[in-house]
C-alpha cells in the first residue's frame, strides 16, 4: 500500500508539472530534510545546533580546538550537561523532554524532522506540504515556500513527503521524496578512557586563596582550595577524621559530571564520536547509552559490579553505596527495555586488569613515607605484576567478555569497535618524557621517576598495547572459538598522533598561566607557608586564571592539570585509602592516581574520536561523512 502511494504521487506530478522527484540538477525543485536535534542524549536544539556549527572537515579534534578557542576555555561542556537526558546521579532517563516534546529515549515512537523546498522557485510561490505515512488524517502543511517544515514523524515507518507548488501565475509544480529516519542505538563501554576521566564537564572553579594540607610528617603546605568552600583552610583544627557537614561542604564546590560515580563526561570520545556521527548524517539520529565508567576493569566492572570513584551530587549526605553494577548487565536491560537490537558499541577496556593506576603511582610518588603507606595498601603496583596478570588473567577475561557481548550485538563482533590506549608519554622524537618534578609538584610527594617511566612506557609499548590488539583481533593465541564472528573492530590509527603531545609536551602556543605558573623545574607553588595563604602560586598569577580546557601542546593530564581541573576528593575509595580529613595529605595523592592524572584532554579524546569514526561508518555501513548544513536550512534566495 506504502509504495503505492509513491507511485501515485509521482504519477500526480506528471499530471500537474514536471517530475523531479529523481532530479539531482542544482536548480531542480527537490525535497531537503534533516532530522531535528538528531543526537538524542541532548534535550534543546540549540545544543545539538552549536556542534553542527563547529564540526567541519577537518575532525573532532579542530572542532574542540575551535569552540575552547571562541569562549574562555573552561569547557562547552558546562553549559549542557545540565540539559540531558540523563538525572541528578548521571543515569539515563525512561523518559525525556526534549525540545519541548516528552519522549521515551530507549524507544522513541516518532524523529522531529524539517524540510525545505530546494531549487528555482517563483517568488511568492505558495508550497502545500503533505506526509503520508499510512495513517489518516494525512499531515498537512500550506506556507510561503521559502519557510521551511517541521514535523514529528512515524519511527519504523517511512514516510511520503510531497509537496505541490503554486505560483502567482498559476502555475503548478510538484516535489516527492520518501522520508526514513534510521535510528541508530549505540552503547559506549569499557574504563576511564571511555568514560572521559581528566575532564570534568564543569571544571573545579579555583579559590586563589592558599588551602592548607599537611604532609606524612606533619608539615604544612598550600595549595588553591575550592571557590564557595567557607569551611576552615588552614591546619589548625587538628581534626583526625572529617564530618559528615565537612565534607559534604567541600564537595558541594567539587567539579561537576555527567555522572560522578563513572567520573562519566561529555568530553569522552566515545559520546564525542556518536555526536559526530549524528551531526555528519543529516538523515540519522543515534540513541547513545553511555555505559564507560572510571575504575573498570573486565571482572570488575564489565562483568560484574566495581567501586566508584566518587558519591555523586544527589549521594553526598551519606547515601552513597560505592558501587554500581556490572555495565554487560546495564547494556542487557537496557536492550531489553529498547525493544530493538544494538547497532554498535565503542569499547577500550584492559588498562584496569593489569592495575594501570597502580603502575602510574610506581612512576609518580617518590621514596618516602606516602610511597611505604600506598606500596603496603596496593595503591603501588610494578610492571612484573603486571606482566604475570598480561600472561595469565586476561586473556581469560577477555574471553568472558567476548562471550558476553556477542548476543548484544547479534553474533557479530565486528560490530564492537575496540579504542585502543594512545600512548600518553611521548616526547616529539617517539621518546618516553624524561620525568621529573614537570607537571607533578602539586603534591610534594610527587614525581615523575625518569628510570621507572622508561619501564612502564617500554612494558606499555612492547607487551600490552600488542597484547590487547591480538585479543580483540583474535590473534597470537587469543582464546576465539569462530574467529570470523569473535573478531572485533581495531581502532589503533590515533597513537601516531599522540607522538610529541604528552605530558610532558610545552609549547610557546601554550596557555598563559601555563608557561608562567606551572614551573618546568617543579618550582610552581609557594613554599613559604605566610605568602602562600594569600598567593599559592610563585609566578604571581590568581589560581583562577587556570583554563582547563584552552588548545594546548600536551594531550595528556599532568598531576597539577588534573588538581586544577577536577581536583577530585576520593570518598569513594575503601576506608582503607580513604583521607582522614579534607587536609590529609593522602587525597592529594589519590587525586593524581584516580582523579584524571596520565589520562587525555579533551583535545586528546577528540582525537580519539577522530580515530574511531571512520571505523564506525564502516561498521554501520554509512557512506563517507558528507557535507553538513546547519538546521534550520537557509531560505530560498
Amino acid at each position: 500500500m506504502h509504495f503505492q502511494r509513491l507511485i501515485l504521487a509521482v504519477i500526480l506530478t506528471a499530471m500537474c508539472g514536471p517530475a523531479i522527484a529523481q532530479d539531482t540538477a542544482p536548480d531542480a525543485l527537490r525535497i531537503e530534510w534533516q532530522v531535528k536535534n538528531r543526537f538524542r542524549l541532548f534535550r534543546n536544539d540549540s545544543d545539538f545546533e552549536r556542534q553542527v556549527a563547529a564540526l567541519k572537515e577537518d575532525g573532532i579534534r579542530a572542532a574542540e580546538t575551535r569552540m575552547e578557542s571562541a569562549g574562555d576555555g573552561r569547557g562547552w561542556a558546562k553549559d549542557v550537561v545540565d540539559r540531558l537526558c540523563v538525572d541528578a546521579a548521571g543515569q539515563l532517563r525512561e523518559t525525556c523532554q526534549r525540545d519541548g516534546e516528552t519522549e521515551n529515549y530507549l524507544a522513541p515512537k516518532d524523529h522531529r524532522v524539517n524540510a525545505v523546498l530546494a531549487g528555482q522557485v517563483p517568488e511568492g510561490s505558495r508550497c502545500t506540504w503533505d506526509f503520508d505515512d499510512g495513517t489518516v488524517p494525512v499531515q498537512r502543511i500550506t506556507v510561503d515556500c521559502r519557510e521551511n517544515v517541521t514535523v514529528r514523524l512515524r519511527y519504523g515507518k517511512p514516510t511520503v513527503a510531497s509537496v505541490g507548488v503554486v505560483a502567482p501565475d498559476g502555475g503548478i509544480q510538484q516535489a516527492t521524496t520518501e522520508i526514513a529516519v534510521r535510528d541508530l542505538l549505540i552503547a559506549g563501554l569499557g574504563d576511564s578512557i571511555g568514560a572521559g576521566e581528566g575532564d570534568p564537564d564543569k571544571p573545579v572553579r579555583l579559590s586563589d586563596i592558599g588551602f592548607c594540607f599537611r604532609d606524612f610528617a606533619g608539615n604544612q603546605y598550600f595549595r588553591p582550595g575550592r571557590e564557595g568552600y567557607s569551611g576552615d583552610k588552614s591546619c589548625g583544627s587538628g581534626a583526625t577524621k572529617a564530618s559528615a557537614e565537612t565534607l559534604s561542604e567541600w564537595q558541594r564546590y567539587g567539579a561537576g559530571w555527567m555522572n560522578a560515580p563513572c567520573h562519566r563526561s561529555l568530553y569522552g570520545y566515545q559520546l564525542r564520536a556518536a555526536l559526530a556521527l549524528a551531526v555528519q548524517n543529516p538523515h540519522l539520529a543515534v540513541t547513545f547509552l553511555p555505559l564507560a565508567c572510571a575504575g573498570a576493569s573486565i571482572d570488575a566492572g564489565m562483568l560484574g559490579s566495581q567501586r566508584i570513584e566518587e558519591c555523586a551530587a544527589a549521594d553526598r549526605a551519606g547515601s552513597c553505596s560505592g558501587k554500581v553494577p556490572g555495565q554487560i548487565a546495564q547494556l542487557t536491560e537496557l536492550v531489553k527495555r529498547a525493544g530493538r537490537k544494538l547497532d554498535l558499541a565503542l569499547l577500550t577496556v584492559g588498562a584496569n586488569d593489569i592495575n594501570f593506576s597502580g603502575l602510574v603511582a610506581d612512576v609518580i610518588i617518590e621514596p618516602g613515607a606516602e610511597r611505604a603507606v600506598f606500596s603496603r595498601s596496593g595503591v603501588i603496583e610494578r610492571t612484573d605484576d603486571a606482566a604475570r596478570i598480561l600472561q595469565a588473567d586476561l586473556p581469560m577475561s577477555f574471553a568472558k567478555l567476548r562471550a558476553a557481548l556477542k548476543p548484544l550485538v547479534g553474533g557479530e563482533l565486528s560490530r564492537v569497535v575496540f579504542v585502543t590506549y594512545g600512548h600518553l608519554a611521548l616526547t616529539a622524537r617517539g621518546r618516553p618524557c624524561p620525568g621529573g618534578r614537570d607537571g607533578f609538584d602539586v603534591h610534594p610527594a610527587l614525581s615523575a621517576d625518569g628510570a621507572r617511566l622508561r619501564n612502564i612506557a617500554d612494558f606499555l609499548a612492547s607487551r600490552f598495547l600488542p597484547e590487547i590488539k591480538g585479543l580483540a583481533l583474535c590473534q597470537g593465541g587469543a582464546i576465539c572459538a569462530a574467529p570470523d564472528s569473535d573478531r572485533m573492530t581495531f581502532v589503533d590509527n590515533h597513537q601516531a598522533d599522540f607522538a610529541g603531545h604528552g605530558f610532558c609536551a610545552r609549547a610557546d602556543s601554550d596557555p598563559e598561566f601555563d608557561r608562567a605558573c606551572f614551573s618546568a623545574d617543579g618550582e610552581s607553588f609557594q613554599s613559604d607557608p605566610v605568602k602562600a595563604v594569600e598567593e599559592p602560586m610563585v609566578c604571581g598569577m590568581r589560581p583562577s586564571d587556570f583554563k582547563p580546557y584552552a588548545p594546548r601542546s600536551r594531550w595528556v593530564r599532568t598531576a597539577n592539570d588534573s588538581y586544577f581541573t577536577s581536583m577530585t576528593y576520593p570518598d569513594g575509595l575503601p576506608s582503607v585509602l580513604q583521607p582522614a580529613d579534607i587536609h590529609d595529605a593522602t587525597w592529594g595523592i589519590l587525586s593524581a592516581v584516580y582523579g584524571g592524572a596520565i589520562h587525555p584532554t579533551a583535545e586528546g579524546y577528540a582525537a580519539m574520536a577522530d580515530a574511531a569514526l571512520p571505523a564506525m561508518r564502516a561498521v554501520l555501513d554509512l557512506p563517507p561523512a558528507p557535507s553538513v548544513t546547519s538546521a534550520p536550512l537557509p531560505p530560498l534566495e
